[in-house]
């Protein structure tokens, strides 16, 4: 999965959970269960989420919803091959962005 994000140091929880397609709810739940989640939280309370924690995300979104892990199989995953799976996703990222500039070159001509 893609998340669409502009660049910046923090990202809102509701803003997060909007890019993913899945309720707040659901980020508050991954946060508990995953020891890469750590957001930051101000003064009120409120989670900030830093680039790498997005990034984390999006690792855990494609174990989880794409690919059919269970939470416990995504942990052990995780932690057990966590930079092989990380350079694999990353792979697959840079594959998707240049897929979707291709389409739209494509589009142009």
């Amino acid at each position: 999965m893609h998340v669409d994000l502009p660049e910046k140091r923090y990202y809102g929880i509701g803003e997060v959970a909007k890019a993913f397609g899945v309720n707040t709810s659901l980020i508050r739940f991954w946060e508990k269960e995953f020891d890469v989640l750590q957001p930051k939280k101000n003064a009120k309370g409120n989670r900030k989420f830093t680039p790498q924690d997005i990034q984390n995300l999006q690792l855990i979104y494609h174990l989880v919803k794409e690919r059919g892990f269970t939470l416990e199989g995504a942990k052990t995953h995780l932690k057990e091959e966590k930079q092989k799976v990380l350079s694999n996703f990353e792979v697959i990222q840079k594959l998707q962005k240049v897929k979707a500039e291709l389409l739209k070159i494509k589009e142009q001509l």
